[in-house]
């Protein structure tokens, strides 16, 4: 496998904390994202700009995009639920990528967003014409891809509904999440044959969570599959408010660690990016639940 390359797309300062209980302060978190970069991350999710009524861990989103010193190579992005949401990107002035949401089964989609999918798709495209008319790039995340904790497992077929919407609003890049950590590998590569034949494989990347400790096991499946790009949530922190059970993230140290070790390159520096994760730590109020950075212990942080 020498000679591969994968690209990891960093979702902790976003994904990571806005299911946390402890209110991480604005400073805390703008060192959090330049720390992530700093470690050769291309690609850092800095805040969301839902409302701070559903995510009041992140209420401080447009105060941190505003703040933090971009650094040349890494991209950064929001997520940005409507065109409210998008004023404040727009406002923010340091964001290249507007991400937007929804999920491939209905019950999460209403539970998550309070509208059908039928209803999410339009104000996405309304998000999504206007990211295009200012020159900057779409992400599009679809939930609930393998398992909902609402309808059990999710048929291909929805999915594939949901992924030809996007497609449909020029989307650069399409996340499809394993909201709730239900996916096994045999499933993975099943519905990835079904997906990766509706655009070329570079279009997608992979949202891996780590519930039922699954994770490394379904990316290797994906990679196998074709998949080169991944998101991960650094010290494994994170959830869906909105899916019952959904701790964890895949961790980014975990997913550069298996790839280097295989001889495939990720271009993150794997030291500086466990210096990140414990550098947030302290504010969470709880261990980080990555297994990497557990086994890597210093006497210090043990």
């Amino acid at each position: 496998m020498t000679g591969d390359r994968v690209e990891l797309r960093e979702v902790a300062p976003r994904d990571g904390l806005q299911n946390e209980k402890a209110f991480v302060p604005a400073a805390v978190k703008i060192d959090f994202v330049e720390s992530l970069a700093a470690a050769g991350l291309p690609y850092v999710e800095v805040t969301s700009f839902v409302s701070p009524k559903w995510i009041p861990a992140l209420a401080d989103g447009l105060e941190v995009a505003r703040a933090f010193r971009r650094r040349p190579g890494t991209r950064y992005a929001a997520l940005v639920p409507n065109a409210r949401g998008y004023e404040a990107f727009r406002a923010a002035g340091t964001l290249d990528v507007a991400a937007i949401f929804l999920s491939a089964t209905e019950t999460h989609n209403r539970k998550n967003i309070a509208k059908s999918i039928d209803e999410t798709i339009p104000v996405l495209r309304e998000v999504a014409d206007a990211a295009r008319t200012d020159g900057r790039a779409v992400r599009g995340y679809v939930s609930t891809v393998f398992g909902c904790p609402y309808e059990g497992r999710t048929p291909v077929e929805r999915v594939e509904r949901v992924v030809r919407d996007l497609l449909a609003m020029e989307c650069e890049e399409i996340s499809l999440g394993d909201t709730i950590g239900a996916a096994n590998p045999r499933q993975v590569r099943e519905v990835l044959a079904r997906i990766f034949a509706l655009a070329p494989v570079e279009r997608f990347s992979l949202h891996f969570h780590d519930t039922r400790g699954t994770a490394l096991a379904n990316a290797l499946a994906a990679f196998e599959s074709g998949a080169r790009k991944f998101d991960g949530s650094a010290g494994g922190i994170g959830g869906c408010p909105y899916a019952p059970g959904a701790a964890g993230n895949a961790a980014t140290e975990e997913l550069v660690y298996l790839f280097e070790s295989m001889g495939v390159a990720t271009g993150v520096d794997l030291d500086a990016l466990v210096r990140a994760a414990r550098g947030i730590a302290p504010s969470l109020g709880h261990e980080l639940p990555g297994r990497y950075i557990r086994a890597h212990a210093s006497p210090e942080t043990a």
